[in-house]
Parts: structure tokens; sequence; C-alpha cells
């Protein structure tokens, strides 16, 4: 493992934390569903913050066109967070009997699983030299 995959995922563990807390706090007031996604973007712009703070060198772009790209590469990490997180609440768990805290053991998984697709497509499109990506 690379030091900067190693601090990718200090950053993006940090970033989880934020999404995951404040999905529990969110879902007092919506959905389950709605919850997520809205946490999703609380914690994708605090793991866009650490990233470019802490992984990647400059890009040569501007900070709001880096935020577009790291948007862009959270879309389809956002599919993946989402359908693993209802998959395993509405479908898996309850068909294995699995109740202790389903949410929130799902949202757990779900934001966990992108880690590597996430750091390829940021590193490679993100935070790419100017040019490059």
């Amino acid at each position: 493992m690379t030091k900067q995959f190693a601090a990718f995922v200090i950053a993006g563990g940090i970033a989880a934390a934020v999404n995951w807390l404040s999905r529990i706090g969110l879902s007092a007031l919506m959905s389950l569903e709605l919850a997520v996604i809205v946490a999703y973007l609380i914690g994708m712009t605090t793991a866009y913050g650490l990233t470019r703070l802490f992984v990647f060198e400059s890009s040569g772009r501007h900070m709001r066109e880096e935020y577009v790209r790291f948007a862009l590469v959270n879309v389809v990490a956002l599919a993946q967070v989402f359908a693993v997180t209802i998959g395993l609440s509405r479908f898996v768990f309850p068909s294995i009997g699995f109740d202790w805290r389903p949410h929130e053991v799902a949202h757990a998984i779900g934001v966990a699983s992108p880690i590597l697709t996430s750091y390829v497509g940021h590193r490679h499109f993100t935070f790419a030299k100017k040019g490059h990506g």
C-alpha cells in the first residue's frame, strides 16, 4: 500500500464517519433513502477538503473545477453506496433475519464499498495534472 493510498484511506475514513453519523441524525428528519443521499453529500464535501489538503498534489485546476470532477467521480460512488445500503437493509438483512441496527450496519458497509474505485477515479481524473485527465 502506498503512502498516498494510506492517506486517502485515512481521509476517506474521516469523511465516511462524518457521512455515517450525519445519516443517523438526518434519519430522524427524513426517509432512509433521502438521508443516505444528503449524508453522502456532506461526507463528500468533507472528503474533498481532506483529500485536496492531505492526499493529492495540486492539479493546476481551479478549486471549482476540481470539486466538479470530484463530484462526478462520487456520482458513481454514490450509486454504489446507495445500492449496497438499500440492498442490504431492505432485502438481504430481512431475508437472513439480521435485525441488529440494520440501517447503521448496511450504511457502514455501503460507505466503505467504493474505496478503491474512488481512489482510482480521483487520482486519474479529479486530481490529475491539468492536461492529463
